[in-house]
């Protein structure tokens, strides 16, 4: 933090008070001096390359190959996925990984390529090694896919941790997505990327980075096939993306390029190449199944800072009651807290919380709690008293308490890399479960306080426990909100063991998705804050995060009634359909912008219940197969170059294609199409893809295009499951799955197998089974029969 960082976070708690401001100085500049007493200055450092090959090894799975000054570790596992680490790296310790590494591949063997080179061939890969360490992926086929040169340490004289690099070519066709959570995207630009879990300090708008969940995930997209690269080291670095160029006629193509740049960690990384859905299913049997939520959250959640008290939470919901809305959770901010001090409730405001939370879920309405990690640094504060005991905070170098400045004034922070400590914290959410919450959204978790904005609000040099094996914050940071994520799941599962937790969080890292989703955070209100909200839902789908959503009309400022509800309309399709405001953004229920605001927001949350079955299956598929719910328009086409450079539509699963308005004042939108039939929902108009058609989208509603024989389980007005089938192209048959949930618990539903197809005039639904097909068990709908002909 230079002078201008520190005058930046003064002023952002200037309304706290002439003591909060001096206690954000203070802390800010103890900040500094653990850090330049803590770390070891880097001085004069070493560089190093691998050298030439030496000898080899080979082993399960592939080998070693030793080089003159490093070494290469190769291993393919049985899910197709590639590792590779310097230096003797392995795959374990990883915070990434949900289990064990998996077993090595028997098949895979290293043995000797050209040019003194060496290679491991796998049944979906082929990976090849140069005599002087440059890594190829390849296709089976010998297409290659992305070759890392050798990397380069730079290693202190002195002894410590080293800096490397390494730089990488992919095709001239390839595209970039992944990092995590972006504002601008989801197809990541030439620019310069930081991978640092980052609390911006202000609503954010694309082009800001980073943000508060990064990742060392990317996707890249090329004709030959996709695959998904991710180095496992959690250390502040930066990724540096450039796209290729194809040459004219008998011009040379230029290639993509990617250097990775950390301030240490191992050097290691894995690699997953085949078609989109296969390499979320190998990212996600390595990584974790994404944690299934309860049926209610996937209905509309409805939050505010600044409820301040019962009664208004009670006004909020009775006029969602008064004008037909359906509402499926409130969320409580950190003003239900007594003094703003986590695990606590403010009784003048929340007198009798409890009964009414019970209230409440009587009405069908949950309560969601927000946790923040800091803890009031006082005696007599039960947490932080039962912390101190268990020796729970986290320390500097000279072994004093770390302070930061938060809403409850000074703060400590536990060390979630402790599994002492997140059994400990785990255990407190017995207090939440008492006060009648169902749900908790993890806030302020990069972590960051009022003193470090833009940084971390624990000095670098701090010490982590890192499950016993020892160091810093700087390899700690990037992990603490996945640390405390696990914390709270795995404490909710002793606390609760019938009930699924339902848990979201701000920040993050790879893997995350065992333990819950994300939001948006902070995004700002206007236009720009629409479309970034689309691109982190995207992105962090890619990179095995299929549950998260934005702020619906951005976190601070006030959205006109047209940004209001184009935002709520988009919202109405995302995983987390949540509208949120900042204390001075003022309220935001769809009745405060006017009449006409209100009926087209009640079309939008009426067919967001009628697609909850929908819903619920792609959570249980996503758990299944990796799949994200929102996925990017070439998913199942990703040698359509059209399509990977479409970022303003998305598909909900296979069925349904979205193309929200992101500009003011649109009453049409052109609409990418994938190759195929598509119906417009509203209309049932045909369109033959692939090609570019114009859409009507009027205030009332956003173009929705049903792909052609396709069948969603919806909810039908008796509140029954109907299934909607849309009519096959001619000649053509199609079908769907359908996974009925009894809304929590752990029970393993069927998968339900149906087939659309045309049998003379009419279209026929039929269930798939061990013993055949037969009818259908719910009541079927078809669409699409009188728009059949297709435009173009």
């Amino acid at each position: 933090m230079d002078g201008r960082d520190l005058v930046r976070s003064v002023k952002l708690v200037g309304s706290a008070g002439a003591a909060q401001r001096l206690r954000t100085v203070r802390a800010a500049w103890r900040r500094r001096r653990a850090d330049a007493a803590g770390l070891p200055p880097r001085g004069a450092e070493r560089a190093r390359v691998p050298g030439p090959v030496q000898d080899v090894e080979p082993g399960p799975g592939g080998g070693i190959v030793r080089f003159s000054r490093s070494e290469l570790r190769i291993l393919v596992a049985v899910n197709g996925a590639v590792f590779w680490g310097w230096d003797g790296a392995g795959p374990e310790p990883s915070y990434a990984l949900a289990g064990r590494c998996p077993e090595p591949d028997p098949r895979a063997v290293l043995e000797p390529d050209k040019d003194g080179g060496w290679r491991v061939v796998a049944e979906r890969v082929t990976v090849a090694v140069s005599r002087h360490g440059a890594v190829e992926v390849r296709t089976p086929g010998g297409v290659p896919l992305r070759r890392d040169l050798p990397p380069r340490w730079w290693e202190p004289v002195g002894g410590g941790p080293a800096r490397w690099k390494q730089r990488s070519e992919v095709p001239a066709d390839a595209r970039f997505f992944g990092l995590g959570g972006r504002a601008s995207g989801p197809r990541l630009r030439d620019a310069t990327y930081r991978l640092w879990n980052t609390d911006p300090g202000r609503p954010f708008v694309p082009g800001d980075d980073p943000l508060y969940l990064t990742m060392p995930v990317q996707v890249v997209v090329a004709d030959a096939a996709t695959h998904l690269v991710f180095h496992d080291t959690s250390w502040d670095g930066t990724v540096t993306l450039r796209e290729g160029e194809e040459g004219a006629g008998s011009g040379h193509d230029r290639p993509g390029t990617c250097e990775l740049r950390m301030d240490g960690g191992p050097l290691r990384c894995w690699v997953m190449v085949g078609t989109p859905a296969r390499v979320l299913l190998a990212w996600a049997s390595l990584t974790g199944a994404p944690a299934l939520p309860p049926a209610w959250a996937l209905g509309h959640q409805h939050a505010r800072w600044g409820f301040g008290s019962e009664q208004e939470v009670r006004r909020i919901v009775a006029g969602y009651q008064e004008h037909g809305l359906p509402l499926d959770a409130v969320h409580l901010d950190i003003d239900h807290f007594d003094e703003h001090q986590v695990f606590t409730v403010d009784h003048d405001r929340f007198p009798k919380l409890p009964v009414f939370a019970e209230e409440l879920r009587r009405d069908g309405i949950h309560l969601v709690s927000v946790v923040d990690p800091a803890v009031k640094a006082a005696p007599g504060n039960s947490v932080y008293d039962g912390g101190t005991a268990l020796n729970a905070f986290v320390r500097d170098a000279s072994g004093e308490l770390v302070q930061g400045v938060a809403w409850p004034g000074a703060t400590v922070y536990p060390d979630f890399t402790h599994a002492r400590v997140r059994a400990w914290w785990g255990g407190l959410y017995a207090e939440r479960l008492a006060q009648g919450f169902s749900g908790f959204w993890h806030d302020m978790n990069e972590p960051t306080s009022f003193t470090a904005f833009g940084e971390s609000t624990l000095p670098r040099s701090a010490r982590h426990s890192l499950d016993e094996r020892g160091g810093d914050h700087r390899e700690a940071h990037n992990v603490y909100a996945l640390c405390m994520a696990r914390a709270a799941y795995e404490g909710l599962r002793e606390l609760a063991p019938q009930e699924r937790p339902f848990l979201f969080s701000r920040s993050g890292w790879a893997g995350m998705q065992r333990y819950g989703g994300t939001w948006s955070g902070d995004v700002a209100t206007g236009w720009p804050g629409l479309r970034a909200s689309l691109s982190l839902v995207l992105g962090l789908g890619l990179c095995g995060v299929p549950y998260s959503g934005p702020d619906v009309g951005g976190f601070d400022g006030t959205p006109s009634p047209e940004l209001y509800l184009r935002w709520f309309q988009l919202a109405s399709y995302l995983p987390l359909f949540r509208t949120h405001a900042s204390l001075r953004a003022g309220r935001r229920e769809p009745w405060e912008f006017g009449s006409e605001t209100l009926e087209h927001a009640r079309v939008a949350l009426s067919e967001r219940r009628r697609l909850l079955p929908y819903f619920m299956t792609l959570a249980h598929l996503a758990r299944r197969t990796g799949a994200p719910y929102v996925r990017p328009l070439w998913w199942g086409a990703p040698e359509d170059r059209v399509l990977r450079d479409c970022g303003d539509a998305f598909l909900l699963g296979d069925c349904l294609l979205v193309a929200p308005v992101l500009d003011p004042g649109a009453d049409r939108c052109a609409v990418q199409l994938p190759r195929g039939l598509w119906y417009d929902t509203a209309t049932e108009q045909a369109y033959e893809g692939p090609g570019q058609v114009l859409v009507d989208a009027p205030l009332s509603r956003i173009p929705v295009l049903a792909r052609a024989g396709s069948l969603i389980p919806v909810r039908g007005e008796d509140g029954c499951l109907e299934l909607e089938a849309w009519a096959p192209a001619r000649g053509r048959t199609g079908g769907g799955l359908v996974v009925q949930d009894a809304g929590d618990g752990w029970d393993e539903p069927e998968v339900e197998r149906y087939t659309t197809r045309w049998e003379g005039r009419r279209v026929v639904v039929e269930r798939e089974g061990e013993d055949g097909v037969r009818e259908p068990s719910h009541p079927v709908r078809v669409r699409g029969l009188d728009g059949h002909t297709p435009q173009t």
